[in-house]
């Protein structure tokens, strides 16, 4: 019998929320300024968290480690936000929402936590707009749409190609306005190295200025984790280089339960590896499968003159193309979902259509886009006979509305006009599904500690649709945890202020030390990038779009082993007490190479395929759906939960059984 209780509330679907907000706890006004809250973390999730618990009278502490909570990689996000508000009168719901988000996830989540999700993801867009969030109108004014992979619908809100940045400026602005007032604290160049239990409970967190390199002790009644996914345990992925996952990883060591970790997400749209030398990958949104078709060419003969710089992608036809996704797919075309457009590139690749010179890229074309965009505005402005330059041009303005900014990164990059020739693309690391578990409250295993945005696991499964991170971030900050958590605080109001001069504190202040004075009196020959780049390969080559029980096997003890040489061979340069940022990083790929090995564990453990977690052993043989990843709904319908017991290996896997009482179960077909 599992120990985990999701303490999902009673009654229909649709009322669970509603019904349960009706009769939580609340704390009072007087009582909410003597209580305290630690948020770690400023992107999406913890800046309107840190916000919003702010504007309801707590006390809040807020940590980033940047030096601004508007870097946090939230920032990076491009394409949108979902939201069910059927502008578009289209057919969407928030049943829809909630429906292409089960599916999308390959029926890997829990059905409340997601329903809630799309019932409050249109109050988003009124908060958002109502900060000035600057989100792309139509010509008569209205909020504009477009469409993301894995939907029918177009419910996905934008500013240009850059929704992260200015949804954060909105959260930041609302935090400052309470930094202001004195009611959010704000450490700037802190890193959360651990958290702090007295008697089972969160109480408070040990950090490091990474400034001055002091560890520092600060306490609270609860403590809330939102500081993003493990995407660089791959080393090379489209996270910021500092994005990592000790604060996630130290709260796992101290008892919360982990789940599925290898639910990893293969963005499809990226600029391709160029060479060993890399340090981060650049993502290129998933709005650009809105316009953009994604092809390779038909014969071997053209692959390889393109190849060695003989014929221009532009040379061949319509006829000598293979598009392949309207082919295979073609109820969704282009826009199909993440998990399953990076299957088929790679697919493709490895059969040896790959068009740049690694044999790893495909192209993205948006010459039919700028045609049929050129066209409409011919007509629009009264021109007939149109030339084809004039067409052209026409086509190009829209497409640099919309797209413009990711155009002009692209091309900076790769140093080629994507308007005259197709982009080239290849699916790359991006976003993690899986983090620590949490119940319906967003409440880990250990009481207290709070854990949301892309750090838990709640909402996507085995795959997320793309812009539903950002709605996932702002739904848990703005409108689920400052209802839930008040439900806990309103048994700590005569608890008093939490002291930190108590043998909890100091034992966690002395493993904090202990670990960064064996960094740094360590005399090894190798600096912490040489071992972060070893476990990056391993998991890429092993644990990435595409695994199977021998590689996964041999991944294990890969890590096992690059782990046991790290603690023998990394070189830290510099003190611990002043700011060295190879002793940040040492702290974070030790991190990396224990989750590493869990998330093989946990791959291994899973012996099918769904969403990002591809098994090679598990594959439809025939029918419609022949090649397309196989679930087995008997055995693996659940959250894979782990405990941590001292070392990855000897993790204990805790399961939640899925319910799926208001959607059918049943495979996932895009076809």
């Amino acid at each position: 019998m599992s120990i985990l209780d999701s303490k999902v509330p009673k009654g229909p679907l649709k009322d669970k929320w509603t019904n349960y907000k009706d009769k939580i706890n609340l704390v009072n006004p007087a009582n909410k300024r003597s209580i305290d809250i630690i948020v770690v973390g400023t992107g999406l999730a913890g800046g309107s968290a840190a916000a919003t618990l702010a504007e309801l009278g707590y006390n809040v502490k807020a940590f980033c480690y940047q030096d601004s909570p508007r870097r946090a990689h939230s920032i990076a996000a491009q394409g949108g936000i979902n939201a069910a508000k059927n502008y578009q009168g289209d057919g969407d719901s928030t049943y829809r929402l909630f429906y292409d988000t089960i599916k999308g996830g390959d029926y890997r989540s829990r059905e409340a936590n997601v329903y809630r999700l799309a019932e409050v993801s249109g109050n988003i867009i009124d908060q958002c707009v109502a900060q000035g969030v600057p989100f792309a109108r139509d010509y008569g004014g209205l909020l504009d749409n477009r469409s993301f992979g894995g939907v029918l619908v177009s419910r996905t809100f934008y500013a240009k190609g850059q929704t992260g940045q200015q949804l954060l400026l909105g959260a930041y602005s609302a935090m400052n306005r309470q930094i202001a007032r004195g009611k959010i604290e704000m450490f700037n160049r802190h890193e959360m190295l651990d958290v702090v239990k007295i008697n089972g409970k969160a109480r408070g967190i040990i950090a490091r200025n990474l400034v001055t390199g002091e560890i520092e002790r600060h306490s609270a009644h609860a403590v809330v984790i939102a500081t993003g996914g493990y995407g660089n345990v791959y080393f090379l992925s489209t996270n910021a280089m500092g994005s990592n996952a000790t604060a996630a990883w130290k709260v796992h060591k101290k008892g919360a339960f982990f789940a599925n970790p290898c639910y990893t997400q293969i963005h499809p749209t990226c600029i391709p590896r160029s060479g060993d030398y890399q340090s981060k990958l650049t993502l290129m949104s998933e709005s650009l499968r809105n316009d953009g078709r994604i092809w390779v060419p038909k014969k071997m003969e053209d692959v390889m003159a393109i190849r060695e710089g003989k014929k221009k992608p532009t040379d061949l036809s319509e006829e000598e193309r293979d598009y392949y996704l309207e082919r295979r797919y073609p109820a969704f075309g282009n826009l199909v979902p993440r998990d399953v457009a990076s299957r088929a590139a790679k697919e493709r690749c490895d059969a040896g259509y790959g068009v740049n010179a690694t044999g790893e890229a495909v192209y993205l074309d948006f010459k039919s886009a700028i045609e049929r965009y050129g066209n409409e505005q011919a007509k629009l402005h009264g021109i007939t006979n149109a030339s084809k330059e004039k067409i052209t041009e026409l086509g190009e303005e829209i497409i640099r509305a919309k797209y413009g900014n990711l155009f002009q990164m692209y091309e900076k990059i790769v140093d080629e006009n994507p308007y005259k020739t197709p982009m080239m693309i290849y699916p790359a690391t991006h976003y993690t599904m899986g983090g620590i578990w949490v119940d319906y409250n967003l409440m880990t295993t250990v009481e207290g500690l709070y854990c949301i945005g892309e750090a838990n696991f709640s909402d996507h499964g085995a795959n997320r649709l793309g812009a539903s991170a950002l709605m996932q971030g702002l739904a848990d900050g703005y409108f689920i945890l400052p209802y839930t958590i008040g439900d806990y605080l309103s048994h700590e109001i005569r608890t008093g202020k939490i002291p930190t001069n108590t043998p909890e504190f100091d034992e966690a202040e002395k493993a904090v030390t202990d670990q960064i004075n064996a960094f740094i009196n360590n005399k090894g020959t190798h600096s912490v990038d040489y071992f972060h780049k070893k476990l990056g390969k391993v998991m890429w080559d092993k644990c990435g779009m595409s695994r199977n029980a021998t590689d996964l096997k041999e991944a294990i003890q890969e890590i096992k082993a690059i782990r046991e040489e790290f603690y023998k061979e990394v070189k830290v340069p510099g003190k611990a007490n002043e700011m060295n940022p190879e002793l940040e990083k040492a702290g974070r790929v030790a991190d990396f190479l224990e989750l590493g090995e869990l998330f093989a564990k946990d791959a291994l453990m899973r012996e099918e395929s769904c969403g990002g977690h591809f098994r090679e052993e598990s594959v439809e043989l025939d029918g419609e759906q022949e090649g397309e990843a196989k679930r087995n709904d008997a055995e693996f319908a659940f959250v894979a939960a782990w405990e941590y017991k001292g070392e990855p290996s000897d993790a204990v896997l805790h399961k939640e059984q899925l319910e799926f009482n208001d959607i059918e179960l049943k495979q996932r077909s895009y076809k």
